[in-house]
């Protein structure tokens, strides 16, 4: 009973980021509510093996990413594949020299966020390839460390960084896609 206690006293706190962590990862909130239940039934099961003093978030974050991967990544019929070559190393502030800048202390990154909805900022997410989205999202979303998302998706360091490097410049590519297309910047100068 003491240990049922103290395990909603560390956890419970962490339940609405982990919940948000499982829907940008499942695209479906039925299917977040599911992942976070099964995510704290676990870690509820495995709580004698979690040591004291370290980092309960990382270790749900680590049960969530898991589950997931296991679970609903094992349930689509084909997984989402990326070909890395397919990523192009595209910066948006490359493409910005069409924009008329209303205020000259501000950076071209913050008048084209202006215009780009947050809903475009979550489509360019979601169309990321499944390993690319789930590193950016840890690193660029629920701020862990390259380290913790390591320990979290069971790679190396070097290929989270090579995931959220490659990630970012899908989005990025996503982002410019979306800058064109709302006439930001001209389609000659996206080509660059």
């Amino acid at each position: 009973m003491a240990d049922r206690a103290r395990f909603s006293e560390l956890a419970m706190e962490h339940m609405p980021s982990l919940y948000t962590a499982a829907l940008r990862m499942t695209r479906n909130p039925a299917d977040a509510e599911d992942l976070v239940q099964e995510t704290f039934l676990k870690a509820y099961r495995a709580f004698d093996r979690f040591e004291e003093g370290t980092n309960l978030r990382a270790w749900l974050y680590k049960i969530l990413t898991n589950t997931f991967i296991n679970s609903y990544r094992a349930a689509k019929r084909r997984p989402e594949k990326a070909d890395v070559d397919d990523v192009e190393d595209l910066y948006l502030y490359r493409h910005l020299g069409e924009l008329q800048r209303d205020d000259l202390g501000r950076s071209a990154e913050d008048e084209v966020l202006d215009h780009i909805t947050d809903d475009e900022v979550k489509q360019a997410i979601e169309s990321l390839p499944e390993t690319f989205r789930i590193a950016v999202l840890l690193a660029d979303v629920e701020g862990f460390s390259y380290k913790e998302i390591a320990d979290i998706t069971d790679v190396p360091i070097g290929t989270v960084m090579s995931r959220i490097h490659r990630g970012r410049k899908a989005l990025q590519k996503a982002l410019l896609e979306y800058a064109v297309a709302g006439g930001l910047v001209g389609s000659s100068e996206a080509g660059r």
